[in-house]
């Protein structure tokens, strides 16, 4: 079980197969469920050049394990891996990765279900956008179900 905030960018794919060679579990599970978000160049109706994403480190990292402790009890997973940016971010480049190994799919997938909207609706994020008129924040988050 793993939780990263970084600064960089990081291609995601490249991060699953490094973390899922490394887990002990690698002969056990017979699912990996997977997201990657991935930053947009518009938002409410605005094209967006760039987006800096904001935290309070402690807060942050605590958050994340926390979710991660939460979803393996709702949940029979083997590992859970979730990467999330910090800083500034461009178009297409990925935001975060959640990805959840399991031995049968239900769990990976309903685990990694849950993370997306626990990540995108409640974690300690603070996002401000580059739009033509200038900057600004997103005051909540939007609902994508």
């Amino acid at each position: 079980m793993a939780t990263h905030i970084i600064e960089h960018i990081f291609d995601p794919w490249h991060t699953i197969a490094e973390h899922q060679s490394k887990t002990s579990c690698h002969k056990q599970f017979g699912a990996t469920a997977t997201f990657i978000g991935t930053m947009r160049d518009f938002n409410d109706s605005a094209d967006v050049s760039a987006m800096t994403l904001e935290h309070y480190p402690a807060m942050t990292q605590h958050y994340l394990d926390k979710l991660i402790d939460e979803a393996n009890t709702k949940w029979d997973l083997l590992d859970t891996l979730i990467v999330h940016r910090i800083g500034e971010i461009k178009p297409t480049e990925p935001i975060m990765l959640i990805a959840c190994w399991s031995a049968h799919r239900r769990a990976s997938l309903d685990a990694c279900s849950w993370l997306i909207e626990e990540l995108k609706h409640r974690a300690p994020f603070w996002k401000k956008e580059t739009t033509p008129n200038g900057e600004r924040w997103v005051e909540k988050n939007t609902n994508g179900l």
